[in-house]
């Protein structure tokens, strides 16, 4: 490993599970679960279970109160971009703040604001309100605070794992998340018609108390003893996009987020695909299919991950990755079987799952404790961005060229942008721990 651009985790907790016991046959591909041996990451690994299936809820309920509202999908895309932009804005300071104050302080601060906008989202559902302007303040308010959360939640995790488990703690967390992604939005269709929209925000805000308190017993996580005191302004966030600079496989990684996610994510075409392509299907049936079919294999390669732990060569798992998920979606997009082209986006999920568990490694093990807060902040702006960024550039060229050309397309350059980048730069695929 580049020893100038990594570093290991010095602050991990010291409980020390043992040496890993040798895993045959098929125990070899399972989920590695050695951090959950680790107490304090136990404690935030179970506090994500929680918020991966709550957030959902509101995820799901906001927009649709909104649309009950206005009968229009374009308030509900407005809806959208309320959040976005605070969330972005707030990502970028609260990696700074997390690099300045105890993360686990700051956790609670954040994780209390959300559970009061979602008891505030409850108070306007049951008063019949039915502003929509009181929802999307509500909403920016929200994803300022989950902005000022995931940096600091998501830098914690080297203080808590030493750096040869970085990998399986990551791989633990984004399957957590991705199977929120699937079972939250059924959840909350299976109980809207019986217990009501309301109820749904309450429910959200009861499951942030079992959150808050599984952050309470984490110990206390202040900036490293060799950390600068500062405050959290524009000019440390100016500090963190020039570390970025000065470290190409940081650069790197979140440059292969962008090329994956922009031209190869083609949501914005699932529900025109849905209804011309594969209408014989049933549209309900092939739209439902294509949203679940990327997290569902996510989740899936999650299961198996007991390979991650072992793999050393992690620029080279990103580029893999990456080049897998954009054949995948080439695939999809040739796909004239509805099942042909889940099975696709299946694959194409297991290769995202790939990509965010070594790209995550990467960010907390080549980056310093005093920087890793910013380095998570510009993580969570690539993270939500880049698919927003994708529905413009696909729905665009879907209109163009048509969906099916547009969708292969994009999965054929980002297969090309990322053999041309691993060639002309070579930092991530020489970087390994």
């Amino acid at each position: 490993m580049d020893t100038s651009e990594s570093t290991p985790a010095p602050d991990a907790e010291e409980t020390d599970p043992g040496p890993r016991p040798v895993r045959r046959g098929w125990r070899r591909w399972a989920m590695d679960t050695r951090p959950l041996r680790r107490p304090a990451y136990r404690r935030l690994w179970s506090s994500t279970i929680v918020t991966a299936v709550g957030s959902q809820l509101t995820a799901v309920a906001v927009p649709k109160q909104i649309y009950d509202i206005t009968g229009s999908s374009a308030w509900v895309g407005y809806a959208s971009l309320a959040g976005l932009v605070p969330m972005v804005l707030f990502a970028l300071w609260g990696g700074a703040v997390a690099d300045t104050v105890d993360r686990r302080k700051l956790l609670l601060v954040t994780n209390s604001g959300i559970a009061v906008t979602s008891v505030l989202f409850w108070i306007q559902a049951v008063s019949g309100l039915d502003s929509v302007a009181v929802l999307m303040v509500l909403l920016a308010a929200q994803q300022a605070f989950f902005g000022l959360n995931s940096p600091a939640r998501n830098a914690s995790i080297a203080r808590l794992v030493p750096a040869e488990e970085l990998a399986a703690a990551n791989a633990l967390g984004s399957t957590v998340m991705q199977t929120g992604l699937v079972a939250g939005p059924l959840l909350a269709g299976a109980l809207i018609p019986v217990i009501g929209l309301p109820e749904l925000y309450l429910l959200d805000a009861v499951a942030l108390c079992v959150t808050l308190w599984a952050v309470f017993r984490l110990p206390a996580l202040p900036p490293s003893a060799s950390a600068t005191v500062r405050r959290a302004g524009l000019r440390e966030i100016a500090e963190g996009f020039r570390y970025i600079s000065r470290h190409k496989v940081l650069l790197l990684s979140f440059l292969a987020d962008v090329i994956a996610m922009v031209f190869g994510m083609p949501r914005a075409l699932f529900p025109q695909l849905a209804a011309q392509t594969y209408a014989s299907y049933g549209e309900g049936l092939a739209l439902g299919l294509l949203f679940a079919a990327i997290p569902i294999g996510a989740v899936l390669g999650g299961l198996f991950s007991g390979t991650f732990s072992r793999a050393r060569r992690h620029g080279w798992m990103v580029i893999g990755a990456v080049v897998v998920w954009g054949a995948s979606i080439a695939g999809f997009g040739l796909s004239r079987s509805l099942w042909v082209a889940v099975a696709f986006l299946a694959c194409a999920g297991v290769a995202d799952m790939v990509s965010m568990v070594f790209r995550g490694a990467i960010l907390l093990s080549a980056a310093t404790d005093e920087m890793r807060g910013r380095m998570q902040g510009v993580f969570t702006v690539v993270v939500a961005g880049g698919p927003r960024l994708a529905d413009v550039l696909h729905g665009t060229a879907g209109a163009a060229f048509g969906p099916r050309a547009a969708v292969a397309g994009g999965g054929l350059l980002v297969v090309v942008l990322m053999l041309g980048l691993a060639v002309a730069v070579p930092a991530l695929r020489r970087y390994r721990i």
